[in-house]
């Protein structure tokens, strides 16, 4: 019965139908399609790719049907809102450097862009998709703040229409991936793309693919490492990969060569797919192995997202109370066009600090020619290395160059900029890259952000709010926070026509983590500037543009509002909390309803899906685990030393020369700021073995304790004292540990601990 199922589902396909799965085989993939199909039984089409984004709320369009609703030019909102640009009395501009006040660090856009690929793709992006209209953003040459001289337009395309959709009824668009967190960044979500991607011919028999996937040297895969250019899996193109397309990799998403940042991701969750692979015992037959594999790597994907990633933003969800099948997890459009649009975090910079015997006189000459920063580090054995999001953009042979374990450590090093209003000149204000390199074509992603949501029928920002559960604003300085909405008296400015003055959006104050002020020229190595002023309130200036808050943009008021938590305002938080809720609640196969199929795979094989991200750095790099941060999703060092302190207490002994041992650990926050994510790390003396914890999870590699924050329930707030409870074994003598941090930062003991 299931052989005629699996014939019946293949025909047509141009695929032979692999052999019927052994009822073992079944149970670990558990009937999850890679396309998201049949996830929700009931609702077999919820989440499948190709399908239409759902809605919180009405679509919003002028004239009902598919018109964007009008605004002011999303290239002068960009100029006014969104522009980071310091201007020095030598007329010579340059981004100023605001970063994360908790200092996440550049993990959290890596990571956030990386998963932004796993669960949303619009219709119109790959070349060979059906192509919405020509709907060219004008740019105004004399605008007193256009930096580039008298472009003739931002290139814009819009979304391709659903079938049937933006006539007689609202237009809609299309998601071409599943909406589930399912790696499909990875495996693709379809069979032809994963067969490809396995080793093993590429005949269209899915019975002889291997288990593993396709790295050679232990990197993707190029578009040429078949041999048949022209019959790998699409690929977006841009800049010299257009006239190289063979240098292109390859995996289950088509737009790995973004940025150096989404090929790492991709190539380490390769990695650990393959590693899992090699764990396994040879008795299994390779679709077993693959199968097994996979279901631990999504679980993965899946634990990290909701234990790290999403806790460092201050995103705190009730508790798990298993699957719903009456949630539709589908992704909304208002999320991916407004919500978990992250681009003011984006720092251009990826730095590195590594041994400098890992590259070759000839390699460090290379880099010099490609316009890496290169500076001696303090350590005379290691050497800094800096390249920008210029040089990353559509260039995946940096990354074998420089290696994947120091550019992911890297990534760890900084912190990621402050979600503000502000987006980075890089990605705001830079000349096209091919197919449109010309000087009148300019490259500015927060004007494209703005006329997206125009282009997807978004509410306005008050009506997103309301959607979403929040009061309308009254005012632009209810949005803001600010004291005021009105232009200043100030000699610097033109009166009656401040907001066309490019002096309005001078820097006038910068100030650190630590409450002093710092310059706008600050070492760009230093991370600690966190807050600023401008010469006119950004109230004032949203007003000037905007008229009434009834008619502001959602996205730009979603980024302009004051933050209520760490990193987020009142909208986006909310935004973000309802989506992953649902994303968690309405997926079949969430690590937390699987996990009788994952206990048995790490009984049977000791393979554990519960690692966090620098587990997974560490397995599949030549990193040792203490090289990293215990939570990676923080910047080391630059974060007030005085944030936290520790007690630790020996409460139950048994034993002479060894036996057990409970203890407690508590931890206070002596910030003024929740600590949503966090990671505790402390080193035993001796011979001491953690069987046991309550109140956190456990690790220990040796002599190295970390105890990270709860799936639940995680956040120490300001002045809270959290305990954990441990239990375990030891040998020789039970001593105090030492070497406390949380977040890599040293914590102060209280009398009695190390």
């Amino acid at each position: 019965m299931l052989a005629a199922a699996l014939t019946a589902l293949f025909a047509g396909s141009g695929l032979v139908a692999p052999a019927a799965p052994s009822a073992l085989e079944s149970s670990w993939a558990g009937g999850q399609s890679l396309d998201g199909r049949g996830n929700n039984v009931l609702r077999p089409d919820w989440g499948r790719a190709g399908t239409k984004y759902s809605r919180v709320t009405d679509a919003r369009y002028a004239d009902g049907r598919s018109t964007p609703v009008g605004g002011p030019n999303a290239r002068t909102v960009s100029n006014r809102v969104f522009n980071d640009e310091f201007v020095d009395d030598k007329g010579f501009g340059f981004s100023v450097n605001i970063f994360s006040e908790q200092q996440l660090s550049q993990w959290s856009w890596v990571w956030g862009q990386f998963i932004d690929h796993e669960f949303g793709l619009r219709s119109g992006v790959l070349s060979s998709d059906p192509q919405g209209e020509r709907a060219d953003v004008p740019v105004n040459g004399k605008d007193p703040l256009e930096t580039r001289g008298d472009p003739a337009a931002l290139r814009f395309t819009r979304s391709t229409p659903a079938p049937g959709t933006g006539v007689t009824t609202p237009r809609e668009q299309i998601n071409n991936v599943s909406s589930y967190l399912d790696a499909s960044a990875v495996y693709s979500t379809d069979d032809r793309r994963l067969e490809w991607l396995r080793e093993g011919p590429v005949d269209g028999n899915l019975a002889n693919n291997g288990a593993k996937l396709l790295m050679p040297d232990e990197y993707l895969p190029r578009r040429d490492a078949r041999g048949d250019t022209a019959s790998a899996p699409e690929v977006e193109l841009g800049g010299e990969l257009i006239t190289n397309p063979g240098q292109a990799v390859v995996t289950g998403d088509a737009r790995a060569n973004n940025n150096t940042g989404v090929t790492a991701v991709e190539t380490l969750i390769a990695r650990e797919h393959n590693r899992i692979v090699d764990a396994l015992p040879a008795s299994l037959d390779e679709q077993e192995k693959f199968e097994i594999a996979r279901r631990v790597v999504i679980a993965e994907v899946q634990y990290i997202t909701y234990n790290e990633f999403l806790p460092a933003h201050g995103i705190r969800l009730p508790g798990y109370r298993g699957y719903n099948p009456l949630v539709d997890a589908t992704l909304s459009n208002e999320f991916s066009t407004v919500g978990y649009r992250i681009h003011s975090m984006i720092h251009s910079g990826f730095p590195m600090e590594t041994e400098r015997s890992r590259y070759t006189d000839e390699q460090m000459q290379k880099f010099r020619d490609m316009g890496f920063n290169i500076d001696p580090s303090e350590d005379p054995a290691k050497v800094k290395l800096q390249f920008v999001l210029a040089q990353a953009r559509d260039n995946p042979m940096i990354l074998p160059m420089v290696g994947l374990g120091p550019f992911l450590q890297g990534l760890g090093s900084k912190a990621q900029y402050h979600n503000d209003e502000q987006i980075e000149r890089e990605i705001r204000d830079v000349l096209c890259s091919a197919p449109d390199a010309n000087p009148k074509c300019v490259f500015d992603l927060g004007a494209l952000d703005v006329e997206r949501g125009r282009d997807h029928g978004m509410p306005s920002y008050n009506e997103m709010r309301r959607a979403y559960g929040l009061p309308a604003k009254t005012s632009f300085k209810d949005i803001t926070g600010e004291s005021t909405e009105t232009f200043p008296a100030d000699p610097q400015l033109t009166p009656g026509d401040e907001i066309n003055d490019p002096d309005s959006v001078d820097f006038t104050r910068i100030t650190n983590l630590f409450g002093s002020e710092v310059t706008a020229e600050n070492d760009p190595e230093d991370t600690s500037a966190v807050s600023y002023a401008r010469r006119t309130p950004l109230a004032a200036r949203l007003k000037a543009l905007y008229g009434s808050v009834d008619k502001l943009d959602a996205y730009v008021g979603m980024l302009a509002e004051k933050h209520s938590g760490p990193e987020f305002g009142e909208l986006q938080r909310a935004m973000w909390s309802r989506e992953f809720q649902r994303l968690r609640d309405g997926d079949r196969f969430f690590y937390g309803n699987q996990m009788p199929v994952l206990d048995r795979i790490a009984k049977r094989y000791g393979i554990d899906f519960r690692a966090n991200l620098g587990d997974l750095i560490a397995r599949n790099t030549d990193l040792e685990r203490s090289d990293l941060a215990g939570n990676v999703f923080f910047a080391k060092g630059q974060v007030p030393p005085q944030s936290c302190r520790v007690g630790y207490r020996t409460t139950a002994r048994t034993g002479t020369d060894s036996g057990t041992y409970e203890a407690t650990v508590r931890v206070t926050n002596t910030t003024r700021r929740p600590i949503d994510a966090w990671a505790l790390r402390f080193r035993y003396p001796d011979e001491q073995e953690i069987t046991g914890t309550r109140g956190a999870v456990g690790k220990q590699n040796g002599t190295d304790v970390s105890l990270t924050n709860p799936p639940a329930d995680g956040a120490i707030e300001p002045g809270e004292t959290r305990e954990i409870a441990l239990t375990g074994t030891w040998r020789g003598r039970d001593g105090i540990p030492s070497s406390f941090t949380l977040n890599t930062t040293r914590c102060r003991a209280e009398q009695g601990s190390g």
